[in-house]
């Protein structure tokens, strides 16, 4: 049953809609369905920017994993200003048709962080039986991942076994619909959207919280949910109303790829009558 707390996006309001300047995505279970993008919400991506809306993707994915997406849409990426990986560590962007790849953490915090990190690797998948490395570990740079539900099935004891081993070393640890990741620094989703937005679009976010669309659907996307008055949950988001503390103010009918499509529909349908009212007077 859907929260209370939360409502139908169909009934967002539209003077509120009409204000909204950007979205802000998760990509795993929200923007992809089974791991892949569907050509429903990639179209959506188009359809996004073809309406003068900034898109910035923030997800716990790797920053190897997230770079072929990052680039321009004619090289194969996605149609998007920035792509912010590791759960706010890494941001990449196009500047001047060239690649760039930005830390939140310098050279040497990243060396020093990369040999606690393995060593909580090692702690996490002896303390914790059937642990094991996401496959994408190779990619990433500041952050380990425990495959919870991508390749590999953990119970939900399991899941916070690894968890607390994490917070035990001092890490932050959050939980995705597939992952559970954990890392050293004070990065968040939220600090890596302000700062994408404020490097890529020169803007400050928190000047216009409410003229974005948090888009996400499970645990690792509370901080966000809980900042932005446009938050959406798509509709599989109530797989975690076991564990949710916070919830979005608003969900979709449809899941995945499709709830994120759903949310562009709304959005595109009100820009449309924005502009045709503007072209009116």
């Amino acid at each position: 049953m859907r929260p209370v707390s939360c409502q139908p996006w169909a009934d967002a309001p539209g003077a509120a809609l009409r204000r909204v300047r950007g979205v802000l995505t998760d990509i795993d279970d929200t923007l992809t369905t089974h791991g892949a993008i569907t050509k429903d919400a990639l179209d959506a991506l188009h359809r996004l920017r073809g309406a003068g809306l900034n898109v910035i993707a923030v997800t716990g994915r790797p920053m190897g994993w997230s770079e072929p997406f990052a680039r321009a849409p004619a090289e194969g990426g996605w149609p998007v200003d920035a792509i912010v990986a590791e759960s706010g560590a890494v941001a990449l962007f196009r500047e001047h048709e060239k690649q760039c790849t930005e830390y939140a953490q310098d050279a040497l915090r990243r060396a020093s962080n990369a040999l606690r990190l393995r060593e909580l690797a090692a702690q996490v998948l002896r303390e914790v039986p059937g642990a094991t490395l996401a496959r994408d570990s190779a990619g990433r740079v500041t952050d380990i991942a425990i495959d919870h539900g991508e390749f590999a099935q953990l119970e939900a004891e399991q899941i916070a076994r690894v968890v607390a081993v994490m917070q035990s070393a001092g890490a932050h640890a959050t939980v995705s619909s597939i992952h559970v990741n954990g890392w050293f620094g004070d990065h968040t989703k939220l600090s890596g959207a302000r700062w994408a937005v404020q490097r890529v679009l020169g803007r400050a976010l928190d000047d216009e919280v409410d003229r974005w669309v948090y888009v996400g659907d499970s645990n690792n996307d509370q901080l966000m949910f809980g900042h932005f008055p446009l938050s959406v949950g798509v509709a599989n988001v109530i797989d975690f109303a076991a564990s949710l503390n916070l919830w979005p103010a608003y969900i979709t009918a449809s899941a995945r790829g499709a709830g994120f499509a759903e949310v562009v529909q709304q959005l595109i349908g009100i820009a449309k009558h924005r502009a045709d009212a503007a072209g009116a007077a």
